[in-house]
C-alpha cells in the first residue's frame, strides 16, 4: 500500500493487492515447520505468464512496498536486459524466523516449492551476519541495503509532551528512571496515569526487539560506538531495571500496535495500555496513518487514523538503524535463471527510480538526492533531522552475547496455559493429527522458551469434571516454577489425549483462571493466561457480559502493574473469535488465530513469545 491518511491504496499498486494478500496468507499456511517436495508451480500465486518466477522473504512492513518495487521493476532497464522476463512476489517471514529456517540446514519450510524464496530481504543485515556465522556465508550470498529507518520509542503525545518532548531530549535513561519511581507518572504530576509500561518484541525472532537491547547496553556504558561484549556484561543492571517496566513481550510490533489502535478508537481516545513502544520509524508511521499492523491494504479499503497519535522519540544517546538488505540466496534449490533474474531485481533497488518510491511507503532513500516527502513531518509524528547519533552495528559476538542477556535479565512470567478439551478437539486437522494433538504437540514445543525460574501451570476445561479449580476445570498442572520439569510437564500434557471429552464451559474456565491469577499475581512479573479454545462456549452459567465486566481493569483487584492478561488462540473455524477478541482487549492482551489448525505449532510459539 501507500502510505496515505484515510485514502484507498496507490491505484498502481491496487491491481496486485489481493493477489499478494494471498501469497502472504498461502506463505503463513505453509510455513508450518513441515517440509515437502511439493510443485514448482503455485495456481492463483504466479500467473502463467511465461516469466521467471521469484519469491522475496522479507519481513512484514516491506511487503507493501516491495509489491509496488516489483511491478516497477518489469518497466526498468535492468528488468529488459533479461533474457526472460521476471515475475517477483513478496511473502511474510520475519527476519528471526527466516535466519532460523536458513540456518536448520534444512529445505525451506513450505510445501509448495513456489513459496521458496530466491531472495531474503530481513529487516536489518544483523540476521544475515547471523545466518553467516551460524551456517554458511555463500548461503546468505552478498547482503546489499536499499532503504533503512531508525528505531524509535513511539509514545502518545500526551505523554511525550509530559515528559518535556520535544524540547527536552529524551533518553533510554530517561525511560529506566521513570521505571524505578515508585510513583511512576505521579512522578510527573501525572499519577492517573498510573505506571510507566514500556512494550518491546522479542530479540529471538523481531529486529526492533534486538536493536532495543544493544541500544541499552549503548546507553549503559554510555559509548556511541565499539560497544563489546564486555559492554553487554556491565550493562545487565541496567537492563534489568529497563526491563521490569515491560508489560509483555509482543511477537510483532504490528501485534503490540493492533490493541493499542484498538484501544485508543474504542475508548475514551487515550489508553493506559503502554506508555512506550520501541518500533522502527516506518511502523510508526502506518499506526499514525490508520494502519498499525503494516497490512496490505484491500481494493477500496480507507484507512482510519488513531484518536490519539504516537509521536517518535529518537533516543538522546543514539539509535540503531534497521538498514534492510537484500539479497540472492545461495541455497540448492535457487536456479540460475532465478539468480539472473534476482541479481537484476537487486541491482534496480538501488537506482534512483526505485529509491523515488521508497518515501511513500515510509521509508527512507539512502539516495540522499531523493526528497522525503510530506510524511516525514511533525504531522505524522517524525523528525526527518533524527536521529542526531547513529549507533553502529556491533560484532557478532557482541550481538550473540546480548541475546543471551536478555534471557537472563528479561521480566520473568507466570503463565497459566488453559486448554479446551471439549468433544469438539477430536476433530482431525488433516495432517494426520486430531487437534488436541496439535494442541498437546503445540505447547509441548514452546517449553523451551521458559526459564526454569519462569512459572507455567496446565489447566484443561470440559463438562462433567471438577477439581479444586471449580466445576469443569482440571488443574494438570499447578502455576509454579518450571525448574528442572520440562520432562514431567511433557508426560503431563501426553495425559490430556486420554480424558473425557463433552461441553465447551468457555466463559466459567476462563473466570476460575482469573480469579487464581489475580490472587497470586506479582509486580515484577508477567502474569498471564493462554486461553486455547475450538469452539464457542456451550455451558457456562457465567454470560460473556458478566465475564468481560469480571475481568476488566475497573473491576480487578489487582494492581496496574501486577496485571492479568489472556491471550486467547482462536483454534479452528469454529472457534468464537469475537468473544475470545473481547476477552482479550478487556484484559490488554491479545488473539491469535489459529483458524488453520495445521499452523498450531506456530500459533503457539507466537504466544510464548510475548512471556
Amino acid at each position: 500500500m501507500s502510505l496515505s491518511s484515510g485514502r484507498p491504496a496507490r491505484s498502481r499498486s491496487r491491481r496486485r493487492l489481493t493477489r499478494i494478500a494471498a501469497l502472504a496468507a498461502v506463505a503463513a499456511v505453509t510455513l508450518t515447520g513441515c517440509t515437502g517436495t511439493g510443485s514448482t508451480e503455485s495456481d492463483g500465486i504466479f500467473e502463467s505468464d511465461g516469466c521467471t518466477h521469484i519469491v522475496v522473504a522479507t519481513s512484514s512492513e516491506k511487503v507493501n512496498m516491495l509489491d509496488a518495487l516489483a511491478e516497477a521493476f518489469k518497466q526498468s532497464p535492468e528488468h529488459d536486459a533479461l533474457d526472460t522476463c521476471a515475475t517477483v512476489r513478496p511473502i511474510n517471514v520475519s527476519s528471526g524466523n527466516a535466519a532460523r529456517f536458513l540456518t536448520s540446514g534444512e529445505e525451506w519450510p513450505a510445501q509448495d516449492r513456489a513459496l521458496w524464496p530466491t531472495l531474503w530481504s530481513p529487516a536489518s543485515t544483523v540476521w544475515t551476519d547471523r545466518v553467516a556465522a551460524a551456517a554458511r556465508p555463500a548461503l546468505v550470498g552478498d547482503p546489499v541495503s536499499f532503504t533503512r529507518t531508525p528505531v524509535v520509542f513511539g509514545m502518545p503525545e500526551p505523554m511525550a509532551r509530559a515528559l518535556g518532548w520535544p524540547d527536552t531530549p529524551l533518553s533510554i535513561s530517561s525511560f529506566a528512571s521513570m521505571c524505578q519511581d515508585p510513583a511512576g507518572w505521579g512522578s510527573v504530576g501525572k499519577s492517573i496515569w498510573g505506571s510507566f509500561k514500556i512494550s518491546k518484541t522479542n530479540p529471538n525472532t523481531s529486529t526492533t526487539g534486538l536493536s532495543a537491547i544493544l541500544m541499552q547496553s549503548y546507553e549503559a556504558t554510555q559509548k556511541s560506538e565499539g560497544l563489546t561484549a564486555a559492554d553487554v556484561d556491565a550493562a545487565a543492571d541496567f537492563s534489568r531495571v529497563f526491563e521490569e517496566c515491560v508489560i509483555h513481550y509482543g511477537d510483532t510490533t504490528g501485534n503490540v500496535l493492533t490493541t493499542l489502535y484498538n484501544d485508543t478508537q474504542h475508548g475514551a481516545g487515550g489508553s493506559g495500555y503502554v506508555s512506550a513502544v520501541a518500533l522502527e520509524e516506518t511502523s510508526l508511521l502506518n499506526y499514525n496513518l490508520g494502519n498499525p499492523d503494516s497490512h496490505t491494504v484491500q481494493p477500496g479499503e480507507t484507512l482510519t487514523p488513531p484518536r490519539e497519535k504516537l509521536v517518535a522519540v529518537y533516543p538522546e544517546g543514539g539509535s540503531m538503524w534497521s538498514d534492510n538488505p537484500i539479497t540472492v540466496l545461495g541455497a540448492d534449490w535457487v536456479t540460475p535463471e532465478q539468480r539472473t533474474a534476482g541479481e537484476a531485481f537487486v541491482a534496480y533497488l538501488s537506482t534512483k527510480p526505485a529509491q523515488e518510491i521508497l518515501p511513500e511507503y515510509g521509508f527512507r532513500p539512502l539516495d540522499e538526492s531523493v526528497p522525503l516527502g510530506e510524511l516525514f513531518t511533525a504531522a505524522y509524528g517524525v523528525d526527518p533531522a533524527q536521529p542526531a547519533i547513529t549507533l553502529p552495528k556491533p560484532e557478532v559476538s557482541v550481538i550473540s552475547a546480548a541475546i543471551d542477556q536478555w534471557t537472563q535479565v528479561r521480566k520473568p512470567s507466570s503463565v497459566l496455559e488453559l486448554i479446551d478439551i471439549s468433544g469438539s478437539m477430536d476433530e482431525s486437522i488433516g495432517d494426520g493429527r486430531s487437534r488436541l494433538d496439535g494442541a498437546i504437540e503445540g505447547a509441548q514445543t514452546t517449553l523451551g522458551h521458559f526459564r526454569p525460574t519462569d512459572e507455567v501451570g496446565v489447566w484443561a476445561f470440559t463438562t462433567g469434571i471438577r477439581s479444586e479449580a471449580g466445576e469443569g476445570v482440571e488443574v494438570m498442572r499447578d502455576i509454579v516454577a518450571l525448574s528442572s520439569d520440562r520432562e514431567s510437564l511433557n508426560a503431563t500434557l501426553d495425559d490430556l489425549r486420554y480424558a473425557n471429552r463433552a461441553g465447551t464451559p468457555l466463559y466459567d474456565a476462563i473466570a476460575a483462571a482469573y480469579d487464581v491469577m489475580t490472587a497470586r499475581a506479582e509486580p515484577g512479573r508477567i502474569n498471564a493466561i493462554v486461553v486455547l479454545s475450538d469452539g464457542q462456549d456451550t455451558d457456562s452459567r457465567l454470560s460473556l457480559d458478566s465475564l468481560v465486566a469480571r475481568i476488566s481493569p475497573s473491576s480487578a483487584e489487582s494492581t496496574d502493574s501486577a496485571r492479568v492478561r489472556i491471550f486467547p488462540i482462536a483454534y479452528g473455524e469454529d472457534a468464537d473469535t469475537t468473544a475470545l477478541r473481547r476477552i482479550a482487549d478487556a484484559t490488554g492482551g491479545q488473539l491469535f488465530d489459529a483458524s488453520d489448525p495445521e499452523r498450531i505449532d506456530l500459533v503457539f510459539a507466537s504466544v510464548i513469545n510475548n512471556f
